[in-house]
């Protein structure tokens, strides 16, 4: 008789699914790696920018020693950036690192964890992983409902996540509501506010979440450098809070999570302002191509504050795959959103113009078909 292994928790969990790579469509559908146009992982189109190239370059010489395992100049980049102190700093592989160490640090098995519908995988995989008990709170216009995410909170709840802009819906809250819903948190529960795409955010609705730090001790923020910075390969993510926090992460963060190259091209990219502003008008402008591209299809979507749209490709339950299924066959990638209890969606990272463009001919093919 064979023997089951491990906690029933750990086994119930569906592993994450990754977007499809290039190489893995190419062998599938037998096409040509270089005509394949990959929009599904919210990735920069730009690719590394030069200044990060130049410094992991240079970084590959001590390849043969340990990275820093405290980070100390990626933290003192950050530090100053954000202003505050380095010790309020954990450096993590990538933000799913980071929101998997949180779990870990400040939940109980059987203690409850309240996150949004249609919010971030990780967040389900991270509940389950430390066999927390799940609160899932039903989305308002396919984003987070705060009063209800306050009200479901819980005597054993230890953590409330919150992704702003959301991923994969796009959707956005003002700085007004959620410094609210924070205010009116309980002070044992830890909020993490997950804003891996607020570069890509508008001017008018910029606000920095960091100095919030300093007033709420149960705030958490993460960030990334995968999405704007445009080293989704390298893994670097961080989290900012006060001491009493970053201590119970560090003790048990894994002992150089962040590699050498990682950490060198990450303090270049921090501070690479004129790539940032290339990618934000980038994105800007490939917003406004898709969605005069949906409007005109009569498609519906959902009004992104990210660097991908949400949008509706059929009424019925197969409209994802069915359509998604044609545009790997075009040589196109996005990204099904069934797991995330969205079978009629996809969501579609912006690309370049061209990029962009090759997947509007290919969407208005699939659909005709």
């Amino acid at each position: 008789m064979s023997k089951n292994y491990g906690p029933e928790y750990v086994r119930a969990i569906a592993p994450y699914q990754a977007g499809k790579p290039i190489s893995e469509v190419a062998r599938e559908f037998g096409l040509e790696e270089a005509a394949i146009v990959k929009l599904a992982s919210n990735e920069n189109p730009f690719g590394m920018p030069a200044s990060a190239q130049h410094a992991l370059a240079a970084a590959v010489a001590e390849l043969g020693r340990y990275p820093d395992a405290n980070g100390f100049d990626l933290k003192g980049a950050l530090s100053k950036r954000y202003d505050v102190p380095a010790d309020w700093i954990t450096l993590g592989n990538g933000s799913n690192d980071i929101l998997e160490i949180a779990a870990h640090a400040f939940v109980e098995r059987g203690q409850s964890i309240v996150y949004a519908q249609y919010s971030f995988a990780v967040y389900a995989l991270a509940t389950q992983g430390v066999g927390a008990q799940h609160i899932v709170v039903p989305a308002k216009a396919r984003g987070h409902d705060l009063p209800a995410m306050l009200a479901a909170i819980r005597d054993d709840t230890r953590l409330v996540f919150i992704a702003n802009p959301n991923n994969p819906t796009g959707t956005f809250i003002p700085a007004a509501e959620i410094e609210a819903f924070i205010a009116k948190v309980p002070a044992h529960v830890v909020v993490v506010l997950d804003e891996a795409y607020n570069e890509f955010l508008a001017a008018e609705h910029q606000f920095e979440s960091a100095q919030w730090v300093k007033k709420y001790p149960n705030l958490l923020v993460s960030r990334t450098f995968s999405k704007a910075y445009g080293l989704a390969g390298l893994r670097v993510g961080f989290a900012i809070a006060q001491p009493a926090l970053t201590d119970l992460m560090n003790r048990i963060r894994q002992p150089f999570n962040v590699n050498s190259l990682a950490q060198a091209a990450a303090i270049a990219a921090l501070n690479d302002k004129a790539f940032l502003a290339q990618s934000a008008a980038n994105n800007a402008a490939g917003y406004q191509q898709f969605v005069e591209a949906f409007e005109q299809l009569g498609l519906e979507y959902v009004p992104s504050f990210g660097n991908f749209v949400l949008v509706k490709v059929g009424e019925d339950a197969g409209a994802g795959a069915r359509v998604n299924l044609s545009l790997l066959k075009q040589g196109v990638i996005v990204r099904p959103v069934g797991n995330y209890g969205l079978p009629e969606w996809l969501r579609i990272s912006i690309g370049l113009p061209q990029e962009n463009a090759v997947l509007i001919a290919a969407l208005k093919k699939a659909l005709a078909e």
